[in-house]
């Protein structure tokens, strides 16, 4: 099932678990919004709407806001020593779309929970044990090349810095 929606002056045509740039939305981060302008239903029996589809909306997920590019605006008028220079990025809002609700329904789906941090899993067989003790020992060497590179910088002698340049002498001028 699909949708097509209008939102921010621009239409979109949506299915579930689309993620899409909008203008900017009012919303928190991470809550479900629903978009109320719903102008087709797709699926087997597709239904268009004079101008809206009656019941019909959109639920969808907040998943950041942002700003869009840069965009210039420069105007010359050429020979009249006139030119502007303005610049402004658009307010975007990310939304994932949920589900596609008709007949007045409310949005069932909640907002997905936020992925956890995965931590590394303890080792408990001998097996790992090996090659964990396989990568440290790299790691000392690389350690005591480190501790080697300081040493040998400091037995060299200071270099010597560039004598100051001369002043250039003033020519005499021809008669």
């Amino acid at each position: 099932m699909f949708a097509v929606i209008k939102t921010g002056g621009r239409q979109y045509r949506v299915v579930p678990e689309d993620v899409l740039e909008v203008t900017k939305i009012a919303g928190e981060v991470g809550t479900i919004v629903q978009l109320g302008e719903v102008l087709v239903l797709g699926g087997d029996t597709p239904v268009l709407g004079t101008p809206t589809v009656a019941g019909a909306s959109v639920a969808a997920e907040v998943l950041n806001h942002k700003r869009g590019p840069k965009i210039i605006s420069f105007k010359k008028r050429r020979r009249k020593n006139s030119k502007r220079k303005r610049g402004y990025r658009d307010e975007i809002t990310v939304l994932r779309i949920t589900e596609i609700l008709a007949d007045g329904k409310s949005p069932t789906v909640g907002p997905r929970p936020k992925k956890a941090k995965a931590a590394p899993a303890p080792a408990d067989s001998d097996a790992d044990e090996a090659p964990k003790a396989a990568k440290k020992a790299p790691a000392k060497k690389a350690a005591a090349k480190t501790a080697a590179k300081p040493a040998a910088a400091a037995k060299k002698a200071p270099a010597k810095k560039p004598a100051a340049k001369k002043a250039a002498k003033p020519k005499a001028d021809k008669e």
